[in-house]
């Protein structure tokens, strides 16, 4: 009789894709699994080769059905920017945004948005002060970050230098950011005049586990 071999089953590893649409927030994940080797879970940010967001909502889709999580991280600024200058009878992105977030809650349990705004800035602020002021631009979001981070700047050299990334800069205020980013709670959709970071969702998740300076 022929041996039976046994079936090795090989466990997958737990896997986050975080959809974004602007190059800081890669920089920033990218940094996060750099200083954090110790993590659970294998992080991959990316950006979509179309960043219009029905392009980044279908690639959030098709993200769901191999990925443990998908974050999907998602800045106002420029979607309210888009829907402001909106023609008659176009389409007015916040309310197709309300809508794809509306289908997600339903239909997909391993999907978790993110919103912020005006822009991932907001989140470096927090690390500094509780605040929930509303930032029109990004723009105006990163004069008051320079306020506390005086040589920020938004360029990949900057956010990715050895031993002196944006990641490192801010690890020994991360837990102060979780909480005042804790603090905010997600508007009404159509209420888009308010500042708003929901990034402790990311840094809550039972699988992130870092621990702070």
């Amino acid at each position: 009789m022929a041996k039976l071999k046994r079936k090795i089953v090989k466990h997958r590893k737990d896997t986050f894709a975080i959809i974004v649409d602007g190059e800081t927030e890669v920089w920033y994940f990218q940094m996060l699994k750099r200083n954090e080797p110790s993590l659970q879970v294998n992080i991959e940010p990316k950006i979509p080769q179309k960043k219009k967001l029905a392009e980044q909502y279908k690639k959030v889709l098709e993200l769901a059905e191999d990925y443990t999580k998908v974050f999907w991280i998602i800045d106002l600024d420029v979607l309210i920017a888009e829907s402001k200058v909106a023609k008659k009878g176009g389409v007015n992105k916040i309310r197709q945004l309300r809508d794809y977030l509306n289908e997600l809650k339903i239909k997909y349990n391993n999907v978790i948005t993110i919103l912020n705004n005006p822009c991932l800035e907001y989140w470096f602020v927090l690390h500094f002060k509780q605040t929930t002021k509303y930032f029109s631009k990004c723009s105006d979001a990163e004069k008051q970050l320079k306020k506390h981070l005086i040589d920020y700047e938004k360029t990949q050299k900057y956010f990715t230098k050895q031993d002196n990334d944006i990641y490192l800069k801010l690890k020994s205020r991360l837990s102060t950011a979780i909480a005042n980013s804790k603090g905010m709670q997600r508007m009404n959709i159509d209420e888009i005049e308010r500042g708003i970071c929901e990034m402790n969702l990311f840094f809550e998740n039972e699988q992130i586990i870092i621990k702070y300076e």
